[in-house]
């Protein structure tokens, strides 16, 4: 018999065996970080919290739990069960959420997070979609890293994330690629280089640079950029993933900054920055849309989620060639 077929037997008899109770337990232990913390947070005896855990233990067929001293900390399958518990309770969070929401007679909410670079048009136009299905339906969205996303997403705080996902998490996670992310030089309107018709890449190394933090990857795309001229890293850096810090600082400085192509159009199309005719050779891993496999998808998520592809479908089939 395989594994897989051995894990989809075991499941129900998992179920039948783990408590609520059990949940909440390891739970509070990784909030407090000692099992006599979290029982008494709990309102139960010590014993009876380590009796809890022995038959958690049982049912799972793994030590959760090691001896350190006069303590005791989680063993590596302990930590794994803290990360998959921390998951149902984001998902019961959302059900309660849902729930309380359709008592108030709304349609229930969706909870997205997205990276920056779809927010000014792909995300923006899927959420109009969706609001025109579900008028009495909230959106709650959070833009943040992809990493961080990821986080929020695995805890159950999102039902959709827009960003990038690593490879050893695409076992447990549908990824469905939306665009590539196109990335433009920008600078405030009255810099020095802003009137230019070509601006060369090595010319900017003159200027003082904002960039994101060392591990994005918008800041790798850089790295390989400045590798490739065999320049060092500019020196002085400030580094930031505030796309508003980085348009105030290059409004009052002769600062250069990178940013996604979509967002800097559309703040150059307000007369907030200049995007100059300087080619970045280097590109980033396609973004797209992220979801559990385990966590079906409410109706209106599931909408939201077809309609934000059919957007980049649509605007895929409008973009000039070459």
């Amino acid at each position: 018999m395989s594994a897989r077929s051995t894990s989809h037997t075991a499941t129900p008899q998992l179920l039948n065996r783990l408590r609520m109770r059990q949940v909440a337990l390891i739970l509070a232990v990784g909030e407090h970080g000692t099992l006599r913390k979290a029982s008494a947070e709990l309102g139960m005896t010590q014993p009876a919290a380590t009796k809890m855990i022995q038959e958690l233990e049982s049912a799972l067929g793994q030590r959760l739990f090691e001896r350190v001293g006069r303590g005791q900390k989680l063993t590596p399958a302990g930590e794994s069960v803290l990360r998959y518990f921390r998951g149902m309770r984001g998902s019961v969070e959302s059900m309660t959420r849902e729930l309380a929401e359709l008592a108030l007679g709304s349609s229930g909410r969706v909870s997205v997070g997205s990276i920056m670079a779809p927010s000014p048009n792909l995300l923006t136009r899927a959420i109009v979609v969706l609001k025109k299905a579900y008028p009495l339906l909230s959106v709650d969205v959070q833009l943040d890293t992809s990493d961080r996303l990821f986080e929020l997403l695995r805890e159950g705080e999102l039902d959709v994330a827009i960003g990038r996902i690593r490879d050893e998490h695409r076992a447990d996670y549908t990824f469905t690629a939306l665009e590539n992310e196109a990335l433009s030089v920008v600078v405030g309107v009255q810099h020095p280089l802003a009137g230019r018709r070509v601006v060369p890449f090595a010319s900017l190394l003159d200027y003082p640079w904002i960039l994101q933090p060392l591990g994005s990857p918008m800041r790798e795309v850089l790295d390989q950029e400045f590798r490739m001229l065999q320049a060092p890293t500019p020196k002085g850096l400030i580094e930031t993933a505030s796309i508003l810090t980085t348009t105030n600082l290059i409004g009052q400085t002769e600062m250069i900054g990178v940013m996604p192509q979509s967002i800097a159009r559309h703040y150059g199309d307000h007369g907030l920055l200049k995007v100059l005719p300087c080619r970045i050779q280097h590109k980033m891993e396609a973004f797209g849309s992220i979801t559990r496999k385990d966590r079906p998808l409410s109706d209106a998520a599931r909408f939201f989620l077809d309609a934000l592809h059919e957007q980049s479908q649509a605007s895929a089939a409008t973009a000039p060639s070459g």
